[in-house]
């Protein structure tokens, strides 16, 4: 009996991936059910690009409220570089040389998007360099940070 993929794909992702690795282990192409298939190889990259992207969001933000956040640092210091290792143990898991590239693209971006949240944090009461400071191999170095 041929499942109808597509209709399976609606009411059961988990069993439609299932069913669509047997047909790809027996090479059954012509029976695969390509839009969907397509459209989570997609997803799955998005997926992966996120999930590196905020990892490396969190380093830099802790790594600002670290350097410049200086009215904090005697309270947080150890806090901060906790979290800063953290981040960077999941990041070293999950990065892949396409995935450092992405990142290297992405690096303005991202530094951007923490920016914004460590001025939110420190009520703009702190200094922070509007362009990064740190070079994606100083963010990835998990023995590295500024002096």
């Amino acid at each position: 009996m041929m499942i109808d993929l597509k209709y399976l794909y609606e009411i059961d992702d988990v069993q439609w991936l299932e069913e669509t690795v047997k047909l790809i282990k027996n090479q059954q192409f012509e029976d695969l059910d390509l839009d969907n298939l397509i459209e989570e190889l997609e997803d799955l990259g998005r997926e992966k690009k996120n999930a590196v992207a905020s990892l490396l969001e969190q380093i830099i933000r802790h790594l600002l409220l670290l350097q410049y956040w200086t009215s904090e640092a005697e309270y947080n210091t150890v806090h901060w570089k906790e979290e800063i290792y953290t981040f960077r143990v999941q990041l070293r898991r999950k990065i892949t040389t396409n995935l450092r590239n992405y990142l290297e693209l992405e690096l303005d971006s991202i530094y951007q998007d923490a920016l914004g949240f460590v001025k939110i944090k420190t009520q703009n009461s702190v200094y922070f360099p509007p362009e990064s400071p740190y070079t994606l191999d100083q963010l990835l170095n998990i023995e590295w940070f500024p002096v």
